[in-house]
């Protein structure tokens, strides 16, 4: 009996053999699908923008990726790509002197060089006013080694920049940019003739600032400069200071090595008179020859705290006046040698507020007050400017 229920019934068998292939079939079918869903899943995990980090090292970069790569290196290219540009228009300037008598009688020639940047097909340059200052007579070197005599069109030695002409064709012409748009940080690149001898010498920099202030030999503070920290040696005055357009922004003009009380050398202080003022200059001069800047016909001494201390002086800024000219408008408005003026429509003078730098704000027959002191008096007095040329 037992061996009835243990044994298999032949009728059953294929019975079983059916459940079984069911049970197979659900099995396999199971398989495959997890197989393919796994596939499938694996597939939408694998999408470039959740791939593993491990994985994105591995895998070649994308296309977008490629196209940043390659803008870094058209940047990069720029630089060579202004230079071509604006290269052409870069001059040396030589400046011949009027000869000098040596110590034992002899004469010998004096030559001193800057550069300069072709800004007219007609053969205007611009430059330094100090690069050209004295002469005797010019002479421009353009890029290709061609010597040509120049003329003095005219100059302002307040802002340092001067103008000049050569006949012939000109190789290039600069383009002026807009030096209102810099921002720092941006590259610039200098050109010019370091030392007089190595001609188009090219230099990169930044702008490391704007609106710097400096002060010159004449009481005058130079404003609106570019600082930069471009290479810019003795030779460079008056050449170009470019963006990467290959675009005037700037003439480069001075450096500063160090500070007149301390012995630290400074290295990479360049300055450059921005574009918008040196193309406004250089308009005026080649239109009308000179710079109308107003005067009080007086020559003056610039009254400082130490100055002050060291004479005794009532105020520690002014305008010492230690020459009147004859028929000029100090001298029309009754003002005498030894007067000082400490004040110009009620802004007083002070480093901030320098006598030059306020006069320019006015045009040649404007009236201004001044506030005077004269020994123990002091009063206010109207003057209507002149013109200096």
């Amino acid at each position: 009996m037992d061996e009835e229920r243990l044994a298999p019934d032949k009728k059953s068998i294929p019975i079983v053999l059916f459940i079984l292939s069911l049970l197979i079939s659900s099995t396999l079918g199971g398989m495959i699908g997890a197989g393919l869903t796994y596939l499938l899943l694996d597939e939408q995990d694998l999408a470039p923008t959740e791939l593993p980090m491990d994985l994105k090292t591995a895998l070649p970069v994308p296309t977008e990726e490629i196209s940043s790569a390659e803008t870094t290196f058209d940047i990069n290219t720029g630089i060579p790509d202004a230079v071509q540009k604006v290269a052409p228009a870069v001059v040396t300037v030589i400046n011949h002197l009027p000869p000098r008598r040596s110590f034992f009688g002899g004469v010998y020639e004096q030559t001193s060089s800057g550069s300069g940047a072709i800004i007219s097909s007609e053969g205007y340059i611009i430059t330094n006013y100090h690069v050209v200052q004295n002469a005797e007579s010019l002479e421009v070197v353009l890029a290709d080694g061609t010597t040509l005599p120049a003329n003095l069109v005219g100059y302002d030695p307040y802002g340092d920049l001067a103008i000049i002409q050569v006949d012939g064709e000109m190789p290039g012409v600069a383009e002026w940019g807009n030096s209102d748009n810099l921002r720092h940080g941006e590259t610039v690149i200098a050109i010019g003739s370091p030392l007089g001898a190595f001609k188009n010498t090219v230099t990169v920099g930044v702008v490391s600032a704007t609106g710097r202030s400096i002060e010159t030999d004449q009481q005058f503070q130079l404003e609106g400069l570019i600082q930069t920290d471009a290479a810019i040696n003795q030779g460079n005055s008056g050449g170009p200071l470019v963006n990467l357009s290959g675009q005037i922004i700037g003439i480069n003009t001075l450096i500063v090595r160090g500070g007149n009380s301390s012995s630290t050398v400074a290295e990479g202080l360049g300055f450059a008179v921005s574009s918008n003022v040196s193309r406004a200059v250089a308009e005026k001069l080649i239109l009308e020859g000179h710079i109308a800047r107003p005067s009080l016909g007086i020559d003056w001494g610039w009254i400082t705290p130490q100055i002050a201390a060291r004479y005794r002086l009532p105020v520690d800024y002014g305008v010492y006046i230690s020459e009147i000219r004859p028929g000029g408008p100090a001298d029309q408005a009754g003002l005498l040698m030894g007067d000082i003026l400490t004040s110009m429509n009620n802004e007083p003078f002070s480093d901030e507020y320098p006598f030059i730098n306020q006069l320019f704000q006015f045009e040649p027959g404007d009236t201004v007050s001044f506030h005077v002191i004269r020994k123990t008096q002091e009063f206010e007095v109207e003057i209507t400017l002149g013109e200096e040329i």
